[in-house]
């Protein structure tokens, strides 16, 4: 008996069957896959569009021919329809829809609460702890500007927590004049909380009030004969004055945000400039995943739709093309924000000069992305080429080993596509349970780690495996893959010249018994080496941030009965952890507050 074949979808008697309220259309294939998330006013005129048409244009053409079924669900208005699009393209990614990439979380000011001298500090991530946060900022370096700003403006304190609750002496910060010391003593609460309340201020885009505020402490401090603090408060009302002469962006409004778009060779890209408080902030660019034929128009209306519903979104967007529903998405981002938001596509004067700029940054950063793309993609083949594979790698990935000594080793992986870094598949291995220094088995541990779950036909599995080191360090790899039974994986190792100099590296290849000597001109070389330096900063970074965050916790955080007052008290006494450690059990004693079975506790401790 042959077997049925699916019967195919038949989208005329579908639409027969809906309604004419708003709502979302999903289409999916024989396989289930998502092809297309959409909305509708009218889901009835809007779905029955696809399938009633006599001519459509070839990409819709394309997907219509893949659809199995199709799923609706209806909502109370076509400003919920387009919420729902927006969420359920961002978290379903389907296969035909513009689809904005933007997995990193953007940088953040956090003011923290509850706490009598609050601290300023870079954040990024979900926002669950007391206090406030500012922003989102465009880039790292623009909330690393700030707080440096606000060390200048308002000296409230930057330092962690473990640090500020064990200081016995002001820091370089006080020397330097950008801190009050609130840690030992030196500034009282009430002085504080007045330094926080107006950077809370400044950074909520009320500078001026901050000047009016000063400016009236200065006059009455001179009415006092203070004049040590009046002109203490008259450098800081100068100094905002001339921040606000050198940053203030002339023409811009308090808050806004400049969109430009640009489509070449099947490649858009998205440039952002942001302005906050009438200064800029920055730009940023972004690089949507595009479906055929798909317009510079459609490209903005998909940012704005999934970029802002789930952000702080400012009170006016200027856009280089104007949008077919711009209306509904300024009525729905006005709702969603709590205030009005216009969105802008014929300008003059100012605002058509940030226009102008955003399209000149979206083109430039667009035509460095297809060259970049151009030269990789030569680089992949050149490596096809030399590593005499059958076609060229789609991912690569490389490992790197990074300790101090043997203390605290930490592995890398990351991961190289034909567009470049694929830096959501970067993975870190915190190795333990080894001799330490032995950085053969800590490879051996990171390996086993990454590809037991190919093992188990789970992960995705690399064309190219690259291992920063020579024979020894391509034999773990060997051993681990044949031991998890992992077939297919080109291992390559990367060892450095004799001098260590760039160009000059050997590719070995253990399982073929032979080296390869590409030489400084070797675009596949230029390839390995950029994925071999990537792999030894982020092995670096991994080791140092693991390094740190050791140093920073005291070993008295570990005993039972030291809380931070003790801990204060035992610094102080003895002047530094150094001097706890040299203490006997007697002179612990003579702390306030430690007893005979305490202080044997801490001594213990310390000496393991």
């Amino acid at each position: 008996m042959q077997p049925t074949s699916p019967q195919a979808f038949d989208g005329k008697a579908f639409v027969r069957t809906l309604t004419t309220s708003p709502g979302v259309y999903r289409y999916f294939d024989a396989d289930g896959e998502l092809l297309y998330v959409g909305k509708a006013s009218n889901l009835k005129k809007r779905v029955g569009s696809y399938f009633l048409k006599p001519r459509l244009e070839p990409r819709i053409a394309a997907m219509i021919s893949q659809i199995a079924r199709c799923e609706t669900t209806v909502t109370r208005t076509e400003g919920e329809a387009l919420l729902l699009e927006s969420q359920l393209i961002k978290s379903l990614k389907p296969r035909y829809n513009i689809m904005l990439r933007d997995d990193k979380s953007y940088p953040y000011i956090y003011l923290s609460g509850g706490e009598d001298y609050p601290r300023l500090a870079f954040h990024r991530g979900a926002k669950n702890l007391p206090g406030r946060y500012f922003g989102p900022y465009p880039s790292t370096f623009a909330v690393r500007e700030s707080l440096g700003l606000m060390q200048k403006l308002f000296k409230v304190r930057q330092c962690e927590d473990s640090y500020f609750r064990n200081r016995s002496r002001p820091c370089l910060q006080y020397q330097i004049g950008r801190c009050t010391a609130p840690c030992v003593g030196l500034v009282s609460k009430e002085d504080y909380a007045g330094d926080v309340r107006h950077a809370e201020m400044f950074l909520g885009g009320r500078s001026s009030a901050v000047i009016d505020e000063l400016a009236v402490a200065m006059e009455q401090s001179s009415a006092k004969l203070d004049f040590e603090r009046a002109a203490g408060l008259r450098d800081q009302v100068a100094a905002l004055r001339q921040l606000q002469a050198q940053h203030h962006v002339q023409g811009a409004s308090a808050d806004m945000d400049v969109i430009a778009c640009r489509i070449e060779s099947g490649l858009a890209c998205v440039s952002v400039l942001f302005f906050r408080d009438g200064i800029s902030l920055g730009t940023r660019d972004f690089f949507p995943r595009l479906p055929l034929d798909a317009e510079p128009a459609d490209v903005l209306a998909q940012f704005v739709a999934q970029y802002y519903l789930d952000r702080p979104v400012p009170r006016e967007l200027i856009l280089g093309d104007e949008l077919a529903e711009q209306a509904l998405l300024a009525e729905v981002l006005t709702e969603q924000s709590g205030h009005a938001v216009e969105l802008k596509s014929s300008v003059r004067g100012e605002r058509a000069r940030f226009l102008q700029m955003a399209e000149r940054n979206a083109q430039a950063s667009l035509t460095q992305r297809l060259a970049s793309r151009q030269t990789l993609g030569a680089r992949f083949e050149d490596l096809q080429k030399l590593l005499e594979l059958p076609e060229p790698p789609l991912r690569l990935e490389c490992f790197d080993i990074s300790h101090t000594r043997g203390e605290l080793t930490v592995a890398s992986c990351v991961v190289f596509g034909p567009e470049g870094p694929e830096k959501s598949h970067y993975r870190r291995f915190n190795i333990a349970g080894i001799t330490p220094g032995d950085d053969y088995a800590a490879m051996h541990q990171a390996l086993t780690r990454r590809f037991r779950k190919v093992a188990e036909g789970e992960g995705v599995r690399p064309d190219v495996l690259l291992i920063d080191g020579g024979g020894g360090q391509v034999a773990q790899a060997l051993d681990v893959l044949k031991e998890l039974g992992v077939i297919g994986i080109h291992v390559v190792g990367v060892a450095k010249g004799p001098a260590r100099r760039a160009g000059e590296e050997t590719l070995i290849l253990v399982d073929q018994g032979r080296e390869i000597h590409p030489g400084p001109t070797s675009p596949a070389l230029h390839l390995v080496a950029a994925v071999r330096d990537e792999s030894h900063r982020f092995a670096i970074s991994g080791h140092r941030k693991r390094r740190e965050k050791a140093r920073e916790r005291s070993v008295l955080e570990d005993v039972p009965g030291v809380g931070a007052r003790r801990r204060t008290a035992l610094l102080k006494t003895f002047g530094g952890l150094a001097g706890v450690e040299a203490a006997g059990v007697e002179e612990l004693m003579r702390v306030k507050g430690i007893d005979r079975g305490l202080a044997e506790r801490i001594y213990d401790a310390l000496h393991g």
